[in-house]
């Protein structure tokens, strides 16, 4: 099986790759009869010279190779027909804009694996940046609040080489007694309190958040059933949630009533409630001043949000009472923090980490049969037509719907 690592071409430019020369390295020591060529990149944040000192073939003939990986959508002109590719797609939600993206995927013969849906048996994603988003995302919540609040100014985590250089800039910094909210349990909101936690920031109980003073800056992990209730007063179990959530409603103005700067690494499922409405933000509780969403829901469970940020402009301005956009600086203003590609921003880390889990999980998969039918799950496109598992995009690629 001969694999290549292909140029990311999407602009604006993206330097993550899916196997670092490390990556390389373990795949063909493990896999006598695998084979890895890269495809030569000016951007890529490994230099071809790394891989070639890993003793990793760099060349531009992508066509010979069996499977191409990359990171993002492969402009439909650099497409080569016949071949398994492997990125991120984002058509499996019926995004308008790549639509013609997944129509040249069918008539080229490609066959499609997203990395979106790379899945084991019970449906849990197996590879994913989630966990640099939520690095960067709190890191750059915190630089937000530094010029939202004129108190201090600290580097673009762009230009910083890895996490902890991330870490070691944040205790440069002196916070006031802020209360700092973060919601989400999972690989965003995990990776967010590393973040905190390498700040050594002191982490209270949801109890102690809304109802004490401190004299130092702290914040709260908070999950679903603490910002969501039943609209009947019962006390379920989780699971209740996500099974009726329009039987749940927001309980999240106790906290934005306390809070100072709010870090949204949750993941929102359809039917669930909004953390907070437009509404809500006009009302004089309504304490935040700094919103680092994370999970970037545009007009959304996060009201301020209303488009997403650039890394070349990451912060703009949310007017509560005009409820529009305005300059981050303007007094009554809250600052918003929405880029949607943080990852790219750490992409030495993320590569690494994503490449960490996709040697793990996928490549062993084209050498024993897909035994845990992990290509199968995530095989989108076969012989020009859409696999069982994403027929439901059939009116999508005739543009139906």
């Amino acid at each position: 099986m001969h694999f290549g690592i292909i140029r990311e071409r999407k602009n604006p430019p993206d330097r993550r790759v899916v196997l670092s020369p490390t990556a390389c390295q373990k795949v063909l020591k493990s896999f006598p009869d695998a084979k890895i060529s890269v495809e030569p990149s000016p951007i890529r944040v490994f230099h071809d010279d790394e891989y070639r000192s890993a003793g990793i073939s760099v060349t531009p003939a992508m066509e010979n190779c069996d499977v191409l990986i990359g990171v993002k959508e492969v402009p439909i002109e650099a497409l080569i027909p016949g071949k398994k590719y492997f990125f991120f797609s984002h058509t499996i939600k019926k995004q308008p804009y790549n639509r013609k993206l997944l129509q040249a995927v069918l008539q080229k013969n490609i066959e499609l694996y997203d990395h979106e849906v790379i899945t084991n048996e019970k449906g849990v994603r197996l590879v994913a940046f989630g966990r640099y988003a939520g690095i960067v995302g709190a890191y750059n919540g915190m630089r937000a609040y530094g010029l939202k609040s004129s108190s201090f100014e600290i580097p673009k985590a762009e230009t910083l080489k890895d996490q902890q250089d991330l870490i070691r800039t944040l205790k440069t910094i002196s916070l006031p007694p802020v209360k700092i909210l973060l919601t989400g349990k999972g690989r965003v909101g995990n990776g967010a309190k590393e973040i905190l936690d390498g700040m050594q920031l002191k982490e209270v109980t949801v109890e102690d958040y809304l109802h004490k003073t401190f004299q130092e800056p702290v914040y709260c992990q908070i999950d679903v059933l603490d910002y969501n209730r039943r609209i009947d007063g019962q006390q379920l179990p989780m699971q209740d949630f996500f099974d009726h959530p329009e039987e749940y409603e927001s309980d999240f103005m106790r906290f934005a009533s306390v809070s100072d700067i709010y870090i949204a690494g949750h993941f929102y499922g359809d039917g669930a409630p909004f953390l907070y409405t437009r509404s809500d933000v006009k009302r004089k509780e309504f304490k935040i001043q700094v919103v680092a969403d994370i999970s970037c829901d545009i007009d959304g469970p996060v009201a301020t949000t209303l488009r997403a940020s650039t890394i070349a402009d990451p912060i703009y301005g949310y007017d509560p009472e005009k409820e529009a956009e305005t300059s981050y600086t303007q007094e009554g203003a809250i600052a918003v923090m929405a880029v949607d590609n943080l990852p790219a921003e750490l992409p030495r880390d993320a590569s690494e980490g994503f490449g960490d889990t996709f040697v793990d999980h996928v490549i062993p998969a084209f050498f024993n049969g897909d035994k845990r039918g992990i290509l199968d799950r995530a095989r989108m496109t076969h012989k020009g037509k859409l696999t069982p598992h994403y027929a439901y995009l059939q009116d999508y690629v005739d543009g139906k719907e």
